[in-house]
């Protein structure tokens, strides 16, 4: 007997006839004589219609109230789920975040999860339930209702396959598995058969919306048997593993574009230590999540720095700024938020040289200005235009063969 935890999004639980679906794949693997936990998401586009009502409230609601409010939308979920589960002749029982024991810091709207209580889950398992869990949502100290950011079901189902030591967690999605880009953008995105922990966290980090960063990371850190798999067919998908020497073959495996990134510049600052501290100070206590960060030294001993944030945090980032403008002596602050991010991820790059000159190549034929670049061991990322983004990410895509069949990126 295995344990397996299925986790089945938004898109695939969106109406009754979803959800019936959904259901039948977990009766399939229950049936072959698994145990099974299901971890749901909110109905279709549940959790954005209750962020929209909030914000038609006040411009400004309460982190925790908000919690609250969309936390509700995983409730309904969890229990249609039990009731279809049921209707095939299966016992079923549903548990939110709360009731299951899952604890998370005092986040609201990001929180983190603390730790698990698997008791419940393993008792109910044991009496030959399908154990249908609330995903999204935790409890803090206080008994506080809490959310872990967009994504988090996929945070949930990773962390309780890690602390019951699944057998396997398959993500349940609206497509056939991970691309080798957004196939919205570039038609000849080619699915991969598998892909490292370290390649789909940069992907995910970097704009692919497959599975939530903070997923990947826990499934690394626990080594969690991981597959992201279609809902309305019987694809294996893709299969996330630890990395093999054979995959640093391929020198890229995919491309991502974002277009939920913002410029913030601060010019003619002193330059001297401690004024880039200050500033990232107050990113810090103003929680303005930073990205990448450039200094230049100006003329006449002043310096410019620019770094990008996530769009929805412009106004927070502004008003940190702005704060400490007059302490830092800056001359002129401001903002672009007509930019994306474009960047390619491959664990071969540890051991392929030439990769930049061939991505940045690519841009240049397009005539597609580079505003602002940033590496790291298996990737490389700029900022650009936000209208020239599909352009670019199409030829830099075709520069590196990855709509060939076979090895991609090399």
């Amino acid at each position: 007997m295995e344990l397996i935890v299925q986790k089945f999004g938004g898109s695939s639980v969106a109406d009754a006839e979803k959800i019936k679906a959904a259901a039948q794949r977990v009766a399939q693997s229950f049936r072959k004589g698994n145990q099974v936990v299901a971890v749901v998401s909110a109905c279709g586009q549940t959790t954005d219609e209750l962020f929209a009502l909030a914000e038609e409230i006040t411009d400004r609601p309460s982190t925790r109230e908000l919690d609250m409010l969309v936390s509700t939308g995983e409730q309904m979920s969890i229990a249609l789920m039990a009731m279809a589960i049921h209707a095939l002749g299966h016992d079923a029982i549903s548990f939110t975040g709360a009731q299951v024991g899952i604890v998370t810091d005092s986040q609201h709207t990001k929180a983190r999860i603390l730790k698990i209580n698997t008791k419940k889950i393993k008792e109910e398992l044991d009496r030959g339930k399908i154990v249908v869990v609330a995903g999204y949502q935790g409890v803090d100290a206080y008994n506080n209702i809490t959310t872990l950011g967009r994504g988090g079901s996929d945070a949930t189902a990773v962390a309780l396959a890690a602390l019951l030591k699944a057998d396997l967690c398959e993500i349940f999605t609206d497509v056939d598995g991970i691309y080798t880009a957004d196939p919205r953008i570039v038609p000849e995105a080619r699915k991969l058969d598998r892909i490292s922990y370290d390649e789909l966290l940069e992907l995910a980090s970097l704009g692919a919306k497959v599975m939530q960063a903070r997923s990947i990371e826990f499934a690394k850190r626990y080594n969690v048997p991981l597959r992201v798999r279609p809902c309305f067919n019987n694809s294996e998908g893709t299969t996330i593993c630890q990395e093999v020497r054979e995959m640093e073959e391929n020198v890229v495996s995919g491309v991502t574009v974002t277009k939920d990134e913002a410029k913030v510049i601060i010019r003619g600052i002193p330059d001297r230590p401690g004024l880039a501290a200050r500033i990232f100070r107050e990113m810090a206590q103003s929680n303005v999540n930073v990205d990448m960060i450039i200094q230049n030294i100006g003329t006449h001993g002043q310096a410019n720095i620019t770094f990008t944030v996530p769009k929805a945090e412009l106004d927070a980032a502004m008003e940190a700024v702005r704060k400490i403008q007059g302490e830092i002596c800056a001359q002129e602050v401001s903002a672009d938020s007509n930019v994306a991010k474009l960047s390619v991820v491959g664990i071969g790059m540890r051991s392929h040289c030439g990769i930049a000159e061939k991505m940045f190549h690519a841009l240049a034929e397009e005539e597609i200005n580079i505003q602002m670049i940033s590496t790291s061991e298996i990737k490389i990322s700029c900022i650009i235009d936000e209208a020239q983004a599909g352009r670019a990410a199409k030829a830099v895509h075709k520069a590196f063969g990855l709509e060939r069949p076979g090895r991609p990126g090399s």
